[in-house]
């Protein structure tokens, strides 16, 4: 995936969902836990040496497995990488908790299987898809896992 570098320095600076100084140790052999300022900013995961401003680097948290390590540490791992951990260390089992919450409800995917269950739910209740309001009802990514489209219900007989 290739990236605009001004931009994400940019999204960078946007209020973060949640903000911590951690240590972090990268995924290459070798590497040590180092201080890092990290920042959570929609589905980016960036993170800073303590004094500096500009992200040394970001990871985008699509495709990722997010797994407790202990009870202050946390790891992230790519599913095409899996070999390759990215450990954080957290300090109390709670904060490292709520670190592991607010990474896994960031992923586009994890907010699109909500939508998509709510829009269900709704529907069921409702009889009345709430996207058709906003003329997305048919867009493929809002669909349930079988491909098809939710069909209104005739509810005048019930």
């Amino acid at each position: 995936m290739r990236f605009n570098e001004k931009e994400l320095v940019l999204l960078s600076r946007q209020p973060s969902e949640r903000a911590a100084e951690l240590g972090m140790r990268g995924p290459k052999k070798g590497d040590v836990v180092k201080k890092r300022l990290v920042k959570l900013v929609v589905n980016f995961l960036f993170y800073f040496r303590t004094d500096e401003e500009e992200p040394i680097g970001a990871l985008l948290l699509e495709q990722c497995r997010v797994e407790r390590e202990d009870s202050q540490t946390f790891s992230i791992a790519f599913l095409d990488e899996a070999e390759r951990k990215y450990v954080f260390e957290c300090d109390t089992e709670e904060q490292c908790a709520e670190w592991i919450d607010s990474i896994i409800k960031a992923s586009y995917e994890f907010m699109r299987k909500n939508l998509i269950y709510y829009r269900t739910e709704i529907h069921r209740l409702t009889g009345k898809d709430p996207l058709e309001q906003y003329g997305i009802s048919d867009e493929a990514r809002f669909q349930v896992s079988n491909g098809r489209p939710l069909v209104a219900r005739d509810t005048s007989s019930l």
